[in-house]
């Protein structure tokens, strides 16, 4: 039985292959580029906006500053940094989002072991009902968390804040690194047992360090999900202790309440966006591994 061979790929086939591996994806790319302009034009214009005078964001569109650039200033930077007090409210937004965001992800990680790793009764039911906490709105819980930190003097205190976000993140805490834990090789845990290890032994040593990918992902949505809060630090802090505003509320109360002011908003928004920037830039080589990770199998 004789068998054909396959007909030779001549030079036109492999240029017409290596045409549609260069260009095959063209308008893949080119939808792409597409949906991401029109997802920036928003952040475009505000970014204009803060530029232009008070006078100009009144009379007319951010895009006509695009064909007079010579009206663009720094008078919105200069008054925010200058006169509302911004300074103070970033430091007071970085003594709330630091610990807000250690302590859930220190928590977190020691029962994300305990609930991958350790054998206790019922733990599958608690992981459940730690994770049913996410479909909790936050807002049936101000009232009777606000009467409690009543009750101990905490209102208007940056611990209040502190307690109030490690509660709030801690069940998608628990939830994302359960689930990458699960995931680690089983055979290293048990090598180490074997070994003499115990489970702090096993936790400090091997579960947290191959854990950094998820931990670092975690720290980008906790940060950023504090650094932007403003509900949660208008229930605990509100008026009872103006010192220890935030950004968002400073930023807010550029406003007046006749709605004067608020071209400064743009100039703002920006300022306050800088450094969780920083932080997702510095982290974001973990973000999809800390994401993904555990996905398949947990």
């Amino acid at each position: 039985m004789t068998t054909l061979a396959a007909p030779a790929r001549t030079g036109a086939d492999k240029a017409g292959g290596g045409w549609r591996r260069r260009f095959g994806r063209l308008p893949l790319h080119f939808v792409v580029i597409l949906l991401l302009v029109i997802w920036l034009i928003p952040t475009i214009g505000l970014f204009i906006n803060s530029f232009r005078p008070s006078a100009d964001v009144q009379a007319s569109g951010w895009w006509t500053a695009i064909f007079q650039p010579s009206q663009l200033t720094l008078s919105n930077y200069t008054y925010v940094l200058d006169s509302a007090g911004i300074w103070p409210a970033f430091i007071n937004s970085l003594f709330i989002t630091i610990p807000a965001t250690v302590i859930p992800i220190f928590v977190a990680a020691f029962a994300a072991y305990a609930f991958s790793w350790m054998s206790f009764p019922g733990r599958n039911i608690l992981f459940v009902a730690v994770v049913g906490l996410l479909v909790v709105p936050l807002q049936t819980t101000f009232i009777p968390i606000l009467q409690l930190f009543g009750v101990f003097h905490l209102n208007g205190q940056f611990l209040a804040l502190w307690l109030a976000h490690t509660g709030y993140g801690l069940p998608f805490a628990i939830y994302l690194l359960r689930n990458f834990m699960g995931s680690l090789p089983r055979e290293v845990f048990e090598s180490a047992s074997i070994d003499g290890a115990n489970h702090v032994t096993s936790f400090l040593r091997l579960a947290l360090p191959m854990t950094v990918p998820a931990i670092a992902a975690l720290a980008i949505f906790q940060f950023l999900f504090v650094w932007n809060d403003l509900l949660v630090a208008l229930i605990y802090l509100g008026a009872a202790n103006p010192q220890n505003a935030p950004l968002t509320i400073v930023v807010a109360n550029l406003v007046s309440s006749l709605g004067s002011g608020w071209w400064y908003l743009a100039a703002a928004a920006f300022l306050s966006t800088a450094l969780p920037l920083v932080v997702f830039l510095s982290l974001q080589r973990y973000f999809v591994r800390g994401i993904v990770g555990g996905s398949v199998k947990g």
